[in-house]
C-alpha cells in the first residue's frame, strides 16, 4: 500500500515547529556572538549570523538525509515528484539554497542597490577618496552593485530605482499568492519545495492506521472517522485559501489605486511648477533681475528660506534635508520644519 501524501494541517505544524528551532538556533548564536564579540559586532553580522544557524540548521537534517525536527514532530517524510523516492543530494541542495541563501542575498541586494541608487554624489566621491572606509563597510555584494551602477546614465538609475521599489512591493505579495495557492491545492508550503517539487507523504504511523482502519473496517471497528475528519481539516484550508485570495487582490487594487494617485499628484505638481515657473521668468525678464539656486544652479522656482536666511528652490532644499539637516552654505543646523516657504517672492 502506498503511503498516504501529507495534508496541510501537517505541513503547517512542521512548518511552524521548524521555524521555532530555527528561532532558538538564531538567539543562541546572536547571544554567543554578542558574549564573545560585544553589541557592535552582534548588530553588524547579526543577518549573516540568522543566514549562517539556518543554513546549519537543514545541512544538519534535510541535506544529511535525516528529518528535520518539525518532520519527525509529525511524522512526515521527503519524497521527490514521483512520490516513491525521497530527494536527491542535488534537489535538496538546491531547496537548502533557495529557503535560506537566495532569500538573503536577494534583500541584501536590493537595499545596498536602492542605496547606491539614491546616495548623494558628493558622498559617493568622498567613499571613493577614501578607500579604507569603503573596504571596511562593504561587502563583495554591494561593490559589485557599486561598479554597476556606476556604468548607469542619470536615467537608466532612476528607471532600475523604480524597478527596485516594484520588486520589493511584489515580493511580499508573491509570498501570500503562494500561501494562498497552498490552502486551496494542500501541498508545498514552501515556494522553495514547489520549485525543487519536494512534496511529503505520512509516515509509518500513519501508514499503520491506514492498515488497521482497512482491517477492521469490515469487522465495524473503525477509528473515528480519520477520511471524514481529513476531509473537512482540507475543507477548511480551501475555504481559508480563497478567503486569502480574495484577501490579496484587495491588496493589490488598493496598492494599485494608491500608486495611480501619487502618479496623478506627482503629474498636477510638475504642471503646476511649471506654470509658475514660466509666469516667474516672464517677470524676471520684465524687472531685469535674475536670481539662482545655488543647489540646481537654475532659477530659484518657489523660494524657500532657511532659519539662518540663505534662499533655495523648495524641492533642492527639501531634497537636501532627506539627507542632511544642515544649511548647504553655512552649515548651520536647523529641523526642515523651520523652513518657511515665500509666496510670491519676487527677487
Amino acid at each position: 500500500m502506498a503511503a498516504a501524501p501529507a495534508g496541510p494541517a501537517q505541513l503547517v505544524r512542521c512548518g511552524q515547529k521548524d521555524e521555532l528551532y530555527r528561532s532558538g538556533l538564531r538567539s543562541g548564536a546572536g547571544a554567543a556572538l554578542h558574549g564573545l564579540a560585544g553589541a557592535k559586532k552582534w548588530l553588524e553580522w547579526r543577518k549573516e549570523i540568522e543566514l549562517l544557524s539556518d543554513v546549519a540548521y537543514f545541512v544538519l537534517t534535510t541535506l544529511s538525509g535525516y528529518q528535520t525536527l518539525g518532520e519527525e514532530y509529525v511524522n512526515i517524510v521527503q519524497v521527490d515528484s514521483t512520490k516513491k523516492r525521497v530527494p536527491s543530494f542535488l534537489r535538496r541542495a538546491i531547496f537548502v539554497s533557495l529557503h535560506t541563501v537566495v532569500p538573503y542575498c536577494l534583500e541584501k541586494g536590493l537595499l545596498h542597490l536602492e542605496h547606491e541608487l539614491q546616495i548623494e554624489a558628493d558622498e559617493s566621491r568622498t567613499l571613493q577618496s577614501n578607500p579604507a572606509l569603503g573596504l571596511s563597510s562593504r561587502t563583495l555584494i554591494r561593490n559589485w552593485i557599486q561598479k554597476q551602477v556606476g556604468e548607469l546614465t542619470e536615467q537608466q538609475k532612476k528607471t532600475v530605482l523604480q524597478i527596485v521599489y516594484v520588486l520589493k512591493q511584489c515580493i511580499p505579495l508573491l509570498r501570500r499568492l503562494h500561501l494562498a495557492v497552498f490552502y486551496i491545492s494542500g501541498t508545498f508550503y514552501h515556494l522553495s519545495k514547489r520549485i525543487t517539487g519536494i512534496t511529503y507523504v505520512s509516515g509509518w504511523i500513519s501508514c499503520l492506521k491506514m492498515v488497521s482502519t482497512a482491517v477492521f473496517w469490515p469487522l465495524g471497528l473503525h477509528f473515528g472517522g480519520l477520511q471524514g475528519e481529513d476531509q473537512s481539516i482540507r475543507s477548511s484550508y480551501k475555504f481559508l485559501g480563497i478567503i486569502s485570495l480574495f484577501h490579496l487582490l484587495l491588496t493589490i487594487g488598493v496598492q494599485m489605486y494608491s500608486f495611480k494617485q501619487k502618479q496623478r499628484a506627482r503629474q498636477e505638481w510638475k504642471l503646476h511648477r511649471n506654470l509658475a515657473h514660466q509666469k516667474n521668468m516672464t517677470k524676471e525678464k520684465t524687472t531685469g533681475r535674475h536670481s539662482r539656486c545655488t543647489l540646481c544652479l537654475e532659477e530659484r522656482r518657489h523660494t524657500t528660506a532657511t532659519p539662518c536666511g540663505h534662499l533655495f528652490c523648495w524641492e533642492c532644499i527639501t531634497e537636501w534635508c532627506n539627507t542632511r539637516t544642515e544649511c548647504p552654505l553655512c552649515r548651520e543646523k536647523f529641523h526642515p520644519q523651520k523652513l518657511i516657504y515665500l509666496r510670491h517672492y519676487q527677487l
